[in-house]
């Protein structure tokens, strides 16, 4: 008898595990926003992005808010596919120039850089010239941000690199940013951002970087880093 309920006890665990999964995994939840075949190429890109290390979640949790906006799901497909290209780009240009492993965050906030129109040489630099230990998150929100703002890339570099030499805080990084006031969609013509515009408009997503290029942010200001790299980072 202890045995027997021993078992069922098990069998009833994993019975109220299986049903509480489907309803906390991302990738159910894409099954059930996206198209059938929008979402296995969605699921597919965050599977390759796992299997190279990359933040897979913030892929989940873009296109979960991409879709709860209402863009074409054949648009978030290809934000999504683009986004992992640039968090590749962005871990690569991080890694190559210091012995630390970039970290999710790190990953996520070059990512947007790029996005931003951000080039990698630019985020080598970063990485190369922080203090050591640094975390590169907020700084290279910072740099994303003032380029974004219409500041050319090597002066945004230039702004961050000065502040941290001079080893400020998160929140003063931030308020370079903050004082350049709202984007003005004055981007160098160069600034490359590949993705096309996905139609409707969008607030900023939180995790794993902004819109699409084309959609207006929240208020003119882009998302921040998604995990607290530091203090006075907000999100």
């Amino acid at each position: 008898m202890l045995r027997l309920g021993t078992i069922s006890a098990a069998l009833l665990t994993a019975g109220t595990l299986g049903a509480q999964t489907p309803a906390n995994d991302p990738s159910a939840r894409l099954r059930e926003v996206l198209p059938a075949d929008v979402a296995q190429k969605v699921l597919a890109t965050i599977a390759d992005a796992r299997a190279h290390e990359l933040p897979a979640r913030a892929l989940e949790q873009r296109a979960l808010k991409f879709a709860a906006k209402g863009v074409e799901p054949n648009l978030i497909a290809k934000s999504i596919d683009q986004q992992e290209d640039r968090m590749e780009k962005a871990k690569s240009a991080i890694n190559s120039a210091r012995t630390r492993k970039a970290a999710d965050d790190e990953i996520e906030a070059g990512a947007e850089a790029i996005r931003q129109g951000v080039d990698g040489a630019a985020v080598s630099e970063l990485a190369k010239s922080a203090p050591s230990g640094r975390s590169l998150a907020v700084p290279l929100f910072v740099i994303g941000s003032l380029v974004d703002r219409g500041l050319p890339s090597d002066d945004a570099l230039a702004r961050v690199l000065e502040k941290l030499q001079a080893r400020a805080s998160d929140r003063e990084l931030e308020d370079v940013s903050e004082g350049l006031g709202p984007s003005n969609g004055n981007r160098p013509a160069t600034a490359g951002r590949p993705e096309a515009n996905p139609g409707k408009a969008l607030g900023h997503v939180k995790t794993g970087g902004g819109p699409p290029p084309g959609v207006p942010a929240n208020g003119g200001k882009s998302a921040k880093p998604t995990t607290n790299p530091g203090k006075g980072n907000k999100k």
